[in-house]
């Protein structure tokens, strides 16, 4: 495996890249729901969804920076030797 620096360098643009897309994903889900305000039934499922998706991507982007973390973590053991 390469070393730590890169490895650390390559998980920060990959966590750079999924708060990004998290970010942009709420922004979506807030225009899309902002636009459906003046349909009553509609406006209320889409604030369900707007919701749902706001859990869903936290949910994701939480478990996608863990996995680096886990594999910052790995590399880290790796090129120090440590055996914990």
């Amino acid at each position: 495996m390469s070393n730590y620096r890169d490895v650390q360098t390559a998980v920060r643009v990959e966590k750079l890249r999924i708060w990004f897309a998290w970010i942009c994903g709420n922004v979506i889900l807030v225009i899309l729901a902002n636009g459906t305000k003046d349909v009553r039934i509609l406006s209320v499922i889409t604030q369900v969804l707007l919701v749902a998706g706001f859990l869903a991507l936290t949910v994701a982007l939480f478990r996608m920076t863990g996995a680096l973390n886990r594999k910052a973590a790995a590399a880290r053991r790796e090129v120090l030797g440590d055996d914990a």
